[in-house]
């Protein structure tokens, strides 16, 4: 795997993946695009959820959605890092198992989830989640 990343003016950068795919990244705290820093916490969110939609599918579970909502503590001085990070899934579909919720979305920060790994070594990594049937969600 390899990515580019390229300055384009003052702390605006394009990184493109080695799939040819391109994201703007801004290091003045994402006034013009995401910041690095939001783009890992979107990382882990979308690497998380991959592993949630996929667990459920493979149990059997009828999900018809998945919302990752990713927060994050950081530390005040320099270097920035992530001390705490939590994810927290909405888990729709209609007949969803809890237990199998649980045990899925636990997995992926613990077993899966290669972004949220690299992130546990320092950092506290914390999840939770709900499920919202189907049927209430189109109400």
């Amino acid at each position: 795997m390899k990515a580019e990343v390229k300055w384009v003016d003052n702390l605006t950068f394009l990184g493109q993946s080695n799939s040819g795919h391109s994201v703007v990244m801004d290091g003045q705290g994402g006034a013009k695009a995401p910041s690095p820093m939001e783009m890992v916490l979107m990382a882990a969110g979308g690497c998380s959820s991959v592993d949630v939609v996929d667990g459920l599918k493979a149990a059997g579970e009828p999900v018809t959605g998945c919302i990752a909502t990713v927060t994050a503590e950081r530390r005040e001085s320099a270097p920035r890092l992530f001390t705490q990070v939590n994810i927290h899934f909405i888990v729709s579909g209609d007949d969803l198992t809890p237990n199998t919720v649980a045990q899925v979305t636990a997995d992926s920060l613990t077993k899966y989830c290669s972004v949220c790994l690299m992130l546990g070594a320092g950092v506290t990594m914390t999840h939770s989640w709900e499920i919202v049937p189907e049927s209430v969600k189109n109400e």
